[in-house]
């Protein structure tokens, strides 16, 4: 989809549809919103008299404008309170209408910029929330549909229409960080909603080479022997029931000369059955999503080449399938990883943690000076959190305040969890150095203490994502199935530790 910038009168611009914006409890619009009711001969505030338009929020009202201006319709976009209205807001918002002017089969749409008038927000944050918004909000999986869908063909074009031409530069800055950002959540959305008959462990790998030769970045791709020889048991040991070869998958970003890197690590299980513990039938099918972690690192990969931050970046992604069979890690056996650490099986449903001990390990013997992990790790932060927030766990505290900044800018919610000493008497084993599971009190909290004790003395964060990475509903920015979070929070944080400077 293209999405552009224009100096230019939004009253006498020709496009399918112009859309406007009001607050609730305006009676008389001004600015771009009171140009195009003036144009019309009154007709908005007529409607605002009748009660017909409202100004709530993410309220649409379209309107024909009968040949009084340039474009055949105007839509009225609600943004609520004033006193309320925010970029996050400006995110939802644009994701909503992008969807109505779907539905209204439009092509190209006109807006204004969103809270950067009467709202007084930064004009070019409110474009990148435009634009990110928007192609976050038309998301759609079709890959494997023949047929259109019933509510008609894409806005294909979406023009920012700004008065004063010197805010142009600035609002061209934010649309093409918002698209980068967007391209990338999508990307991640592809991947975990590709079927995992389509999408295995190699096919993971090669999506991340055609990535990294795309964007500029390394990629490094290792198979069972590399593993053997780092003796990354505990990966090898959840791939031993598959048919398909586990891929350990490294893609490198450098724009910082020798500075240590950043270490994203995420967890790529392309299907996750639960292996000899086997998971009930019901909702198997959404275990396909069970690679949303690493899908997450190799997008958020991907968007930091094309932003350029000075900074170095290591992803990391052990991929593979937990699947049950006669060559299958059983409960009771015992694992030794990467570190040397030993892990005994309780649960070969808790496969997570054990390739990301392998992962963490990595990362950490790379020299990475700050690791953030994602995973879908646990049922318990769904019950913890529900489908709103991700859980954070970490040893870190001003690397926990970076990754929280980092997501309220991207409108992600996260919520801290404690890892207090005395959790990890859940995790001991008595035959092995740990067991990979605690039980079913503080579920979220035990398996971040086994990830932490892979990570040694460098600053972490651990994100569990299992709770919003797949929804069955659309609002705002959220749209069926795989949603692509966290992959914007983890662009931020790498901009932010950059201070946003350019690579050279």
């Amino acid at each position: 989809m293209e999405i552009n910038v224009q100096a230019g009168d939004i009253s006498a611009f020709a496009a399918d549809a112009v859309v406007v914006n009001l607050f609730e409890g305006v009676t008389a619009p001004g600015g771009a919103t009171g140009a195009v009711d003036r144009a019309m001969g009154g007709a908005i505030s007529s409607l605002i008299a009748a009660g017909d338009v409202r100004g709530k929020l993410g309220e649409f009202a379209l309107i024909h404008t009968l040949g009084k201006i340039a474009a055949p319709r105007v839509v009225v976009a609600g943004l609520g309170k004033s006193g309320e209205f925010s970029v996050d807001k400006v995110r939802a918002l644009s994701a909503d209408l992008a969807r109505f002017l779907r539905r209204g089969r439009l092509k190209h749409a006109a807006v204004i910029t969103h809270g950067a008038g009467i709202a007084g927000l930064d004009a070019e944050a409110c474009a990148q929330a435009i634009a990110e918004g928007t192609l976050l909000g038309l998301y759609r999986f079709l890959r494997h549909r023949k047929e259109e869908e019933e509510n008609g063909g894409e806005l294909e074009r979406l023009t920012i229409v700004e008065y004063d031409a010197a805010k142009l530069p600035a609002l061209e800055r934010g649309v093409e960080r918002g698209r980068v950002l967007a391209e990338a959540a999508n990307l991640c959305r592809d991947l975990a909603n590709e079927p995992a008959n389509y999408l295995t462990p190699a096919e993971l790998a090669r999506q991340a080479e055609k990535l990294a030769q795309e964007a500029g970045l390394e990629c490094e791709v290792h198979g069972p022997e590399w593993m053997r020889e780092k003796g990354m048991g505990a990966l090898l040991g959840v791939a031993a029931g598959s048919v398909q070869e586990p891929r350990f998958i490294v893609l490198r970003y450098r724009g910082a000369g020798e500075a240590k890197p950043i270490g994203l690590v995420g967890k790529g299980i392309t299907f996750d059955s639960g292996g000899i513990s086997i998971k009930p039938a019901e909702g198997m099918g959404e275990m396909k999503g069970d690679m949303s972690g690493g899908a997450s690192v190799i997008a958020a990969m991907g968007a930091i080449a094309r932003l350029r931050p000075a900074v170095n970046v290591i992803g990391v992604v052990p991929a593979t399938e937990n699947m049950p069979s006669g060559s299958a890690t059983r409960p009771g056996d015992v694992l030794r990883t990467m570190a040397g650490k030993t892990i005994e099986v309780i649960n070969t449903d808790a496969e997570g943690r054990l390739i990301l001990a392998d992962g963490l390990a990595y990362a950490k013997d790379e020299g990475a000076a700050a690791i953030v992990d994602v995973a879908t790790l646990t049922g318990a932060i769904s019950v913890t959190l529900g489908n709103v927030a991700m859980g954070a766990m970490g040893n870190d505290a001003a690397l926990m305040e970076r990754v929280k900044q980092a997501a309220a800018t991207a409108g992600e919610k996260v919520w801290e969890l404690p890892l207090w000493d005395e959790y990890k008497e859940q995790i001991k084993s008595e035959v092995a150095d740990m067991k990979n599971t605690g039980g079913r009190g503080a579920g979220s909290i035990t398996a971040a203490m086994l990830l932490r004790e892979f990570v040694g003395d460098t600053p972490w964060v651990h994100l569990d994502i299992a709770g919003v990475d797949f929804y069955d509903r659309e609002k705002g920015v959220i749209v069926k199935g795989a949603s692509g979070i966290p992959v914007r929070t983890l662009v931020n944080l790498v901009l932010q530790s950059a201070g946003t400077a350019a690579a050279k």
